[in-house]
């Protein structure tokens, strides 16, 4: 969602600061006077020299000096509007070990590795939560999971959760998240997105695990 709605955030803000810049463009009493976007920050509630931080003002005083309740803007975003490279996807390698009883025919996920390029991270731990529980889930699917028909009736036959199997502690090895590369160079704030790259890729890395354990057996 991040990566939808950024960059018509970022452009919303910038709109915003300008209309600030606007009210005070004038105004003799406000350090900001003749201030374009270039020559500010925003940070405490306020706008800010980029040279000096000490020298501005909070919103509120803006407004409560100019009598408005409020100001808004509006923000929007068309990465390819003026013909320009599309925006970079997100990319992941993905590194699994299992233990394979060779007696039971049991595999057993040990551990997990993933390096993934997601251009700027926005959030580190709720991103390595999204890409530590998009593994949980691509587990479930490679090793546990699998829907039940009935022959007869066509109803789904493991419609629970006592039937149908999901990864509980016990199947959930150590999951280690590393993250490369650099930012978009087409979205404003430099992200690629974090969503399903966080389960593709593990079943195809446990898979081929499985099969060098068990090559030679």
């Amino acid at each position: 969602m991040a990566t939808s709605l950024s960059g018509a955030i970022h452009d919303a803000v910038g709109n915003l600061v300008q209309s600030f810049l606007d009210v005070v463009a004038d105004d003799v009493t406000s350090p900001l006077r003749g201030r374009s976007p270039d020559d500010v920050i925003t940070a405490d509630g306020g706008i800010h020299v980029v040279d000096a931080p000490s020298i501005g003002e909070t919103y509120v005083d803006i407004l409560t000096r100019h009598g408005l309740s409020e100001l808004t803007a509006d923000g929007e975003r068309d990465p390819q509007a003026n013909g320009g490279p599309p925006p970079n996807g997100s990319f992941a390698a993905w590194f699994a070990e299992v233990h394979v009883d060779a007696d039971l025919g049991l595999s057993r996920v040990a551990r997990i590795v993933s390096a993934v390029d997601a251009g700027r991270i926005l959030n580190e731990k709720l991103a390595r939560s999204q890409i530590i529980g998009g593994a949980v889930m691509a587990i479930g699917m490679t090793l546990l999971e699998e829907t039940i028909f009935d022959p007869e009736t066509g109803r789904i036959a493991n419609a629970t959760f006592g039937d149908y199997l999901i990864p509980a502690n016990a199947d959930v090895p150590d999951i280690d998240v590393v993250f490369v590369g650099t930012p978009d160079s087409v979205r404003p704030l430099g992200i690629k997105g974090i969503g399903e790259i966080g389960a593709v890729g593990v079943s195809a890395a446990i898979a081929n695990a499985v099969y060098h354990a068990t090559a030679d057996a």
